[in-house]
């Protein structure tokens, strides 16, 4: 995660009413800004900038639909997302293994000087 566009993917789904609209959309498929609004405890308004922002770093695509647009998420951009964020996992469980055994090795001598005094 070195990019600015995955810096700005991560502050996009940092955002508590735009994970729920994420998944709002996973689950129903598709949606619009009017559709989401009625299940969220936000306006129309506040829910178009929060589709923008998804929109912006890819992780949802409209479609025009009459007067409205359709969101859908696009499902290639939300596995790199989860793909980003099962390798910074990975990343920090072997840094809190390595962390541990430190800390098991610092005991250890801790305990074996005491055993010797």
């Amino acid at each position: 995660m070195t990019s600015a566009v995955d810096d700005d993917l991560w502050s996009a789904v940092g955002d508590p009413t735009r994970r729920r609209m994420l998944d709002l959309l996973l689950a129903d498929g598709d949606g619009t800004a009017t559709s989401l609004s009625e299940r969220l405890p936000v306006t129309r308004q506040a829910i178009a900038k929060h589709l923008g922002v998804l929109d912006r770093v890819g992780l949802v695509r409209s479609t025009p639909a009459g007067r409205e647009r359709r969101y859908r998420v696009d499902e290639a951009q939300l596995a790199r997302a989860v793909a980003q964020l099962s390798s910074v996992g990975a990343a920090w469980d072997g840094r809190l293994r390595r962390i541990k055994r430190i800390a098991e090795a610092v005991q250890q001598t801790k305990d074996q000087r005491g055993i010797q005094r």
